[in-house]
């Protein structure tokens, strides 16, 4: 009896202690529950920092790139402190969607913003079979979490901070909504922040455009994008990609069969970078920088602010066409090239190599100019350096990357070689425009931005050689009514001092130094006759041609009022030339080249619309007539070369660019120009709607070929129009006129010089007293 006594109370201990046991543990349970609970209540009311405000939770995206968009639809460019662009859910493939669940949180569609299943799983097992963390956590991590603490206590107040916000977002936002922000704001490094600049960085296509197995690439990064970077770890990313294809076809998104496909493909990766010296139309980009913050400045927010055109997310719509500015790229590169490799040749027996016609003395000068120009100068200014100490550093071998056709390369040299070297590189420029609507469809300002900086379409102004003359054309057809039948003497010609501005007698020598004879206007132009030209400005005299240009967007201000700018001394951009041009082809109406279209705000107000600023120059009929006499420089005259297939016998024009085997058949006005020297080669070309020009030269004027029959624009700058043309017409969406240009319906001025007799011819052939008055 004693003994079953002594049981039953040792059992009775048992219970008992069993009890507590059971009492304690549900204590602790209650406490840890009670401890969450007012962790999270504190964590509410901001006991441990602030959480967002209801308006942050409106309005959670981060900083937006503003986007340059093409005509054509293309964003050819981007301005942003983090290259994000936003993206709607319809926009997403439903692979790409179907692979982010099936990774990152199955569940995603049945919880609100916690896992409860996957917290407890996570607890149990230390994190060991999975984490917890859902995407809509993920996404308040990502938007509200600036830096994630490496101290476990404040890391764990953070963790519950992004619970709270999580469930916050659900109930703000749909699921559709929260899965578009995740991918829009997560960052897959390279400067691709979100999925539209992720799938256009690794892929270079739109996000609708992806592959199953290149969402599963980018899904993939969620991980870790350092870690899964397809540059950097290839291996290991196609591991990861293999991962979320295993968990897709898991989760029946994709057929077993499907993924062990899929599977077996490589990572093709197309890295595109969308850095500020890469891609498409860098000077253009670069030219509309400028003038977004110019506009921000004149156009502030309601509120007083000004825009910010790194983060405000505005879209710039321009008139550039993509294909046709991608034309213009590849042309002047294509050529440039070529032309860059004769030049070369023929300076490795140039003793003052890349310059020509200059003494030693004004080399040094040239040099020194371009070291006190240099970036490595004005850092060392601003970091206090002496100036003898900056000097010497220039003389010191460095390591460096430099520019050459073939791809840049790595060497070792001084800093003033690294001058001299960049200033053997011959400069071009294009631009490309409608002559009805100024709207600029291409336009490229060097031949690399990342190592040429500076912008020759508009920035830069050079002389522009024969080109000048068609205005002296123009206007005598204007104000004496000339015709292209007209006939002038092909004599040696002055113009004595006193006259006109002159401070001494001005005798201009034709180009090839053939005289003798009468020649029409036309004739004249075509074959870029000097003293042609010399009379007629004689006649007319130097002002009226500078008002007539001014009319047609030239900035006059610093043209000397002079007989000599007949033949194309004053330095002026090529933004203005093919603005002028454009004129002849619009039935003499100037329209200012326009570059931006449109600017819209992030939600998709508009908040500037171009207004096209035209300007009556000229009339219809004079118009036409010179655009006549430019047909005539392209039939017969310098421009006949784009007629041709010159692939050719002649070796200086092989080595130039193969030839001319362009072979055009339609109506062009053009006008070839070249300068002093040969330091400036100019091309006009307009075809009824399309007026394009183009420019090439050193950085310096001593940057120059020897000879004419490299350094004239016909071989300078011709070959580039051709290419960039053929290529505008092998593309029929392009529509670009092969038709004839038209003119009024009554012509009052003579056009057929067959039937034309000139009346100005005085008997035995000698011009009448006349002649000369003015």
């Amino acid at each position: 009896m004693a003994k079953q006594n002594k049981k039953n109370a040792g059992l009775k201990k048992s219970q008992d202690s069993m009890k507590r046991h059971i009492k304690t543990f549900w204590k602790i349970l209650a406490g840890g529950v009670f401890l969450i609970f007012l962790l999270f209540l504190l964590a509410s009311w901001g006991f441990f920092g602030s959480l967002p405000d209801e308006t942050s939770l409106e309005n959670p995206e981060k900083d937006l790139a503003t986007q340059i968009v093409s005509e054509d639809g293309e964003v050819i460019g981007k301005f942003f402190k983090e290259n994000r662009t936003p993206v709607q859910y319809e926009d997403l493939p439903a692979h790409l969607v179907n692979a982010l669940i099936a990774t990152e949180d199955v569940r995603f569609y049945d919880h609100a913003g916690i896992d409860g299943k996957g917290s407890v799983r996570a607890m149990a097992f230390l994190g060991t079979r999975g984490g917890a963390s859902t995407i809509s956590q993920q996404l308040a991590k990502q938007f509200f979490t600036d830096q994630v603490s490496r101290n476990k206590w404040e890391r764990g107040i953070q963790k519950i901070k992004e619970w709270i916000i999580a469930t916050r977002l659900e109930r703000r936002y749909t699921k559709n909504e929260i899965i578009t922000m995740y991918f829009n704001v997560y960052d897959f490094l390279n400067l691709a922040i979100g999925i539209e600049s992720a799938s256009h960085i690794y892929f270079d296509k739109a996000p609708n455009e992806l592959k199953v197995e290149e969402s599963a690439m980018l899904v993939g990064m969620f991980k870790n994008s350092s870690l899964y970077n397809p540059r950097r770890n290839p291996e290991g990313v196609m591991n990861r990609r293999n991962v979320v294809l295993s968990q897709m076809a898991k989760y029946e998104f994709i057929t077993e069969a499907g993924k062990d496909s899929l599977q077996q493909l490589p990572l093709n990766f197309t890295f595109t970078p969308q850095d500020h010296d890469e891609g498409i139309g860098t000077y253009v980009r670069e030219y509309i920088r400028g003038y977004m913050k110019q506009w921000a400045k004149d156009n502030p927010k309601l509120d007083g602010s000004l825009y910010d055109i790194n983060s405000d997310g505005l879209k710039v719509y321009t008139t550039i066409n993509a294909k046709m500015q991608e034309y213009a790229e590849e042309a002047v590169d294509e050529h440039i090239a070529n032309l860059q490799k004769e030049f070369d040749r023929q300076n490795k027996s140039n003793k003052t190599a890349p310059f020509r016609d200059i003494t030693v003395e004004e080399t040094n000068r040239i040099m020194d100019a371009g070291m006190r120009r240099s970036d490595r100068w004005r850092l060392m200014k601003k970091q206090g350096k002496p100036e003898k100490e900056i000097i010497e550093s220039f003389k010191k071998k460095t390591q460096m990357r430099i520019f050459a056709w073939g791809g840049d390369i790595d060497t070792l040299m001084t800093p003033m070689d690294s001058i001299r070297y960049y200033k053997s590189f011959f400069r071009a420029s294009l631009m490309s425009m409608t002559p009805q609507t100024g709207e600029i469809k291409a336009w490229v300002g060097g031949v690399n931005y990342k190592h040429f900086k500076y912008d020759m379409v508009k920035k830069g102004k050079r002389q522009i050689g024969s080109t000048f003359k068609p205005f002296v054309y123009a206007t005598a057809i204007d104000q004496m009514h000339m015709s292209p039948c007209d006939t002038i003497p092909n004599t040696p010609f002055t113009i004595p001092a006193g006259a006109m501005g002159n401070t001494k007698d001005w005798s201009p020598k034709n180009s090839d130094g053939n005289y003798g004879g009468w020649v029409t206007l036309k004739d004249g132009l075509a074959r870029s006759i000097n003293t042609v030209t010399a009379r007629l400005i004689y006649r007319v005299g130097p002002r009226p041609v500078i008002d007539l240009v001014e009319k047609m967007g030239i900035d006059t201000r610093d043209i000397l009022e002079v007989p000599s700018i007949a033949l194309g001394t004053p330095d002026v951009s090529l933004y203005e030339m093919v603005g002028a041009y454009s004129t002849f082809a619009n039935e003499g109406v100037y329209v200012k080249p326009i570059l931006v279209q449109r600017i819209e705000d992030k939600n998709g107000t508009v908040l500037f619309q171009n207004v096209p600023e035209t300007k009556d120059v000229i009339s219809y009929e004079t118009a036409f007539i010179t655009i006549s006499l430019l047909q005539g420089v392209t039939q017969s005259g310098s421009g006949s070369r784009l007629r041709g297939k010159w692939r050719s016998s002649y070796p200086v024009y092989k080595r130039i660019i193969t030839g001319y085997p362009y072979e055009f058949e339609n109506p062009i006005a053009g006008k070839t120009g070249t300068t002093q020297n040969n330091s400036d080669g100019w091309f006009m070309g307009i075809v009824p709607n399309l007026a394009t020009g183009v420019w090439v030269g050193g950085d310096d004027r001593a940057t120059h070929f020897g000879s004419t029959a490299y350094g004239q624009g016909a071989s300078m700058a011709l070959p580039v129009w051709g290419i960039y043309m053929k290529k505008c017409y092998a593309d029929e969406t392009l529509d670009i006129s092969q038709d004839n240009f038209k003119g009024p319906e009554n012509i009052s001025i003579e056009t057929n010089c067959e039937d034309f007799k000139n009346q100005n011819i005085g008997k035995d052939g000698e011009i009448p007293d006349d002649e000369f008055d003015f």
